[in-house]
């Protein structure tokens, strides 16, 4: 119940931010078009944020949906032990991998943050709170695969 609030929180932080990169794409334009001022902010705050934002805080509903991008190559519902060891290593391999993505980015939004890394540009943008989304939806993504593994593997 956590776990799917949570997710359903962050999905809303990247649907938030796909309308906010269409809302300052749009004004940007409509703004060099009409008054040839470009809305100074856009590219970096785009770039910076909201662009890793879209990328990875809503994985982990998207997942649990069903509705990410999938080459199935096996049933799903292959049985006997080959199905078990297919479910297996279908679930255990993407939490590792997810996990491995959470520690390395999180020491290096870690490192940003405390080293004060700097993006110079229209405003000095702090780029170690533009990293932490991305250890953020990565890390509750490792949760949802592990909480599916145990519940699926394990539990069964």
């Amino acid at each position: 119940m956590i776990l799917k609030r949570l997710e359903d929180t962050l999905h809303l932080g990247g649907c938030l931010g796909l309308v906010a990169v269409a809302a300052l794409i749009n004004a940007d334009i409509l703004l060099r078009f009409f008054f040839n001022e470009p809305v100074q902010i856009q590219f970096e705050l785009t770039e910076l944020f909201l662009m890793p934002a879209l990328a990875t805080l809503s994985l982990s509903r998207v997942y649990r949906e069903g509705g990410h991008l999938a080459i199935d190559l096996i049933p799903k519902n292959f049985a006997g032990d080959l199905g078990y060891v297919i479910k297996f290593v279908q679930l255990l391999l993407p939490a590792l991998f997810f996990m491995a993505v959470t520690v390395m980015s999180g020491k290096f939004a870690l490192h940003a943050i405390l080293e004060g890394e700097i993006e110079y540009g229209v405003i000095d943008w702090s780029l170690g709170w533009a990293y932490a989304v991305i250890p953020l939806g990565c890390g509750v993504l490792t949760l949802r695969l592990v909480h599916d593994f145990i519940e699926k593997i394990i539990l069964k």
